[in-house]
């Protein structure tokens, strides 16, 4: 390896140097000083691929039936055979294929101004949350012109993940862009061709609330938006592989503090810090709205009267304030179950089940409320001392109605007031025929069934207060001696 270079740096040096002389000083024979200039100058050229002389006469036929007649392989060959090809079809083939070959593309560099552009995408990967495989999505929403980005984690990725993605961004940069780049999945265009474009409503809907362009990348065309996509394979290397996390907080907290270590080093391409940059790119940025945007991932819920709502096979508590009314739901990041009253308070959050048809509670809810002041045990025991035969109703009662079995045993001891004990129990025997243990079904009996003798004792009990009846009586010359004078006449 020394004898090839000092071979080649005195060739460099004194190029009317001979080979008798090199081969003197260097101590080689003159053949292995041609053999290294040889390779010198063969290493100077550009090499040139070698064309079988067999295929060599048909080349400009096998050039058109491929790229303009677009035939296949198998009919040119046969073709090119009868006009006298003798050789094989692996060497046809091989041929072919470098025609085939396609040019690798370049591209000029695009940089954008401050306030100009930013670029949206998101990268599913796998990661251990509470010692669970769980398949995660990463939202990354990055400034053109400074490069600060911002993640974004969610269990789905659904439109209304994307759209929540791009408006907490915006909401934590403080900022709108002019435009937002994006790529052609469906949650913003609908269809994507090249001489047609069909944006999602929704996405226009969006755009129009914070007041952006929307704009997307070509087809097959990922250096128009390699800002954004070239740093997730940072974050799968530095982030995301060999990582775990004690629950989904705990993963929105730790990627947080690694949007942080990113943006406070230094780019390479614009060898500053993002967070320093974004403070000048702030100045030309469109000041967001104070309002959230209400589209796809808001959905309306009826409330019903044991204060739940539904949402996907499941049903979750909301505050007994707003039972029977009507209230807004949002599934935020695919992990938690928001609820909003109808003037867009936040009243109610609950992590959504994994489970079908769960029954998620928070016992806050129905703190103040007049039912849950009624003690179960008390209740119970009231019951039990008017109806001791029927004590089997209390367990069934509380089997059925798991969610707030005192609710409806209150309303069925009111019920006293107005029936007979008689009634009360015909209407529990019908219930265990019926296997029906509400409140509501023990009335409709009642009110269906033929009145019997009531329980003056039970009655009384519970009687209606009613104002006092005192015997009052006067001399009728009282009234006599005041006809004239209504006014002066005595309660």
């Amino acid at each position: 390896m020394e004898e090839k270079i000092t071979i080649k740096t005195l060739k460099g040096h004194n190029p009317k140097i001979g080979t008798r002389e090199i081969s003197k000083l260097v101590g080689v024979s003159r053949n292995t000083v041609k053999k290294v200039l040889r390779a010198t100058e063969s290493d100077a050229t550009e090499p040139t691929e070698k064309l079988n002389k067999e295929i060599a006469p048909y080349t400009d036929y096998i050039y058109e039936g491929i790229m303009v007649k677009k035939l296949i392989g198998s009919r040119i060959l046969e073709e090119i055979r009868s006009k006298g090809y003798t050789g094989s079809s692996a060497t046809f083939y091989r041929y072919t294929e470098k025609i085939k070959r396609p040019v690798k593309k370049t591209y000029e560099r695009y940089e954008t101004g401050p306030g100009e552009q930013a670029q949206f995408d998101w990268s599913p990967y796998t990661v251990v949350i509470s010692g669970k495989l769980t398949k995660i999505y990463v939202y990354s929403y990055i400034l053109g012109y400074s490069r600060y980005r911002v993640y974004e984690v969610s269990l789905n990725e659904r439109a209304e993940s994307a759209y929540e993605a791009i408006e907490q961004s915006i909401k934590e940069i403080g900022g709108v862009v002019q435009r937002i780049q994006t790529d052609n999945a469906k949650c913003f265009v609908i269809k994507a061709t090249k001489n047609s474009l069909e944006w999602n409503k929704m996405y226009l809907n969006l755009c129009a609330h914070y007041s952006f362009e929307p704009s997307r990348s070509l087809p097959r065309h990922p250096w128009s938006k390699g800002k954004v996509e070239n740093p997730f394979y940072y974050l799968e290397n530095h982030f995301i592989k060999d990582n775990k996390f004690d629950d989904f907080n705990d993963l929105v907290k730790k990627i947080k503090e690694f949007q942080d270590k990113v943006n406070n080093r230094i780019h390479e391409t614009t060898q500053t810090e993002p967070i320093k940059l974004l403070e000048e790119e702030r100045e030309h940025l469109i000041k967001p709205p104070h309002n959230k945007y209400i589209g796809i991932y808001f959905q309306s819920r009826k409330v019903t009267a044991d204060c739940l709502i539904s949402y996907e096979n499941s049903r979750y508590s909301v505050p007994h304030q707003f039972a029977c009314r009507e209230v807004w739901i949002k599934a935020s990041k695919g992990y938690s179950l928001e609820i909003y009253s109808s003037k867009n308070a936040l009243i109610a959050t609950h992590i959504i089940s994994d489970k079908k048809k769960s029954v998620i509670i928070d016992k806050s809810h129905y703190m103040t409320h007049r039912v849950e002041r009624g003690n179960w045990e008390r209740l119970c025991l009231s019951f039990s001392e008017l109806f001791p035969a029927e004590s089997w109703f209390l367990e069934k009662l509380k089997t059925q109605k798991k969610i707030n079995p005192a609710y409806h045993l209150t309303q069925i001891l009111e019920l006293i007031k107005f029936y007979s004990l008689e009634n009360l129990k015909y209407s529990f025997d019908m219930c265990l025929q019926y296997n029906s243990y509400s409140y509501i079904f023990v009335k409709g009996i009642l009110e269906n069934s033929k009145p019997m003798l009531t329980n003056e004792s039970i009655i009384s009990s519970y009687s209606l207060r009613l104002p006092e009846y005192k015997n009052i009586s006067r001399s009728l010359i009282e009234y006599a001696v005041h006809l004239n004078n209504p006014t002066n006449l005595k309660n």
